[in-house]
């Protein structure tokens, strides 16, 4: 390892790394929006209803990323009704490309998330809500949803991490994000280990710091549970 040749690459990594989290912060949260509503269809007893959202969660959950971000960045621009659309100025630029892929994939994962824990609320809870008078929107906006926000929060953390190293990928179609500058850098130095370890040092402590911050809230949203008590010897 050439260390000075590790020290002048942080600046470049460093800018490749606030792509990469801007790309996972922005998809995370567009997910988790576009998801929340899924997840209720999901639930519904009509068929009708929850069938479109199992169709969009087995389309996303079984096919490749990496197919999904090349059909939205090279496939759609070969229809002329997206061209002249006026999705068109944000279609053609790679990142929203990126943000819409990243977006749309990770929300299957969190519909399914959702789904698992708005059927985890225990049913008591529903049923004391509703023998108070709250009608089924109050239900879910005050007793369901906020529950199973705090059961998901510890599948979601760990959605978001893989979405960070899904993210990779985004330099695929042209974006500089961490893997991006790496390779980039990697092409006009010619050094792989320094190259690739360095933005893989950028990785690990990104999850590290995302772990921390779930680990801190569920602490805070769960203050009841306690650390497993370690039998030894």
């Amino acid at each position: 390892m050439q260390w000075d040749v590790v020290i002048a690459m942080v600046p470049r990594l460093a800018q490749g790394a606030l792509l990469t989290l801007n790309l996972l912060f922005l998809s995370g949260a567009i997910g988790l929006c576009l998801a929340v509503p899924m997840a209720l269809a999901r639930v519904s007893r009509r068929r009708g209803l929850s069938l479109i959202p199992r169709v969009y969660v087995f389309f996303f959950r079984g096919t490749p990323l990496l197919v999904q971000l090349f059909l939205v960045y090279y496939g759609l621009g070969q229809f002329e009704a997206v061209r002249e659309s006026f999705l068109w100025p944000v279609l053609y630029n790679a990142y929203w490309c990126a943000v819409l892929t990243f977006s749309m994939h990770t929300a299957a994962y969190i519909t399914e998330i959702l789904r698992g824990a708005i059927q985890a609320v225990p049913a008591g809870e529903v049923e004391a809500a509703r023998a108070i008078g709250m009608r089924p929107m109050q239900v879910y906006a005050r007793i369901v949803l906020p529950r199973a926000f705090r059961i998901a929060l510890p599948a979601y953390g760990n959605e978001l991490i893989l979405m960070l190293k899904a993210s990779a990928l985004a330099s695929t179609i042209t974006l500089l994000d961490l893997t991006g500058t790496a390779r980039t850098l990697y092409a006009k130095n010619y050094m792989p280990v320094e190259s690739f370890v360095t933005a893989g040092a950028f990785y690990l402590i990104i999850t590290f710091v995302l772990t921390r911050v779930i680990a801190f809230l569920e602490k805070r949203l769960h203050p009841e549970r306690k650390e497993p008590v370690v039998i030894v010897g």
